[in-house]
């Protein structure tokens, strides 16, 4: 026999088919319902099931639910109600005391903030002498004698602005 790309795939699907059991097979095996003492208190037992029994006990429900749901048990249609949308995984409730942790740590967030802010301010320099009352009126009447920005600013006729005054004096 002569071969072929096409006649080498055939026979690897056709070795592959034998290997695996046939449909039938695997839908006879599906269709007996799943032992009560295997879905019993499966609530409060999924969280412990190692991720192997979480993952065979779902796909023999989800093989149990490709078939009519009037042959599924009671039990069988709450564990599959249960682990699709209960309380678990993402879905699972908070630790309790959560809330107080997460305000205790923004507490403490700020209070650091604070701390770092008042050692800055503490030991910082002192403003430069360019920020009191008085340089800044005097920059004001040196504007004025230049003429700056005669037609809005300073200079213009009938201007009633602080002009560029914008810090305490210095002798209080």
């Amino acid at each position: 026999m002569l071969r072929t790309p096409t006649s080498s795939a055939l026979l690897r699907n056709a070795a592959r088919r034998a290997a695996r059991p046939s449909v039938a097979c695997r839908a006879a095996s599906t269709t007996h319902a799943i032992s009560n003492p295997t879905l019993a208190n499966i609530e409060k037992r999924w969280e412990g099931l190692p991720m192997q029994e979480q993952a065979e006990l779902w796909m023999a429900l989800r093989d149990r639910m490709k078939e009519s749901w009037t042959e599924l048990t009671l039990s069988e249609k709450k564990a599959a109600y249960w682990i699709a949308f209960g309380a678990h995984g993402p879905r699972s409730l908070p630790p309790p005391g959560e809330g107080k942790k997460v305000a205790l740590y923004t507490a403490i967030g700020l209070g650091v903030s604070l701390a770092i802010f008042g050692t800055l301010r503490l030991f910082a320099k002192p403003p430069p002498h360019t920020m009191t009352k008085e340089y800044q009126e005097l920059t004001n009447e040196y504007l004025k004698a230049q003429n700056s920005d005669p037609l809005t600013g300073i200079s213009s006729e009938g201007y009633s602005g602080k002009g560029h005054v914008q810090s305490p004096s210095s002798k209080a």
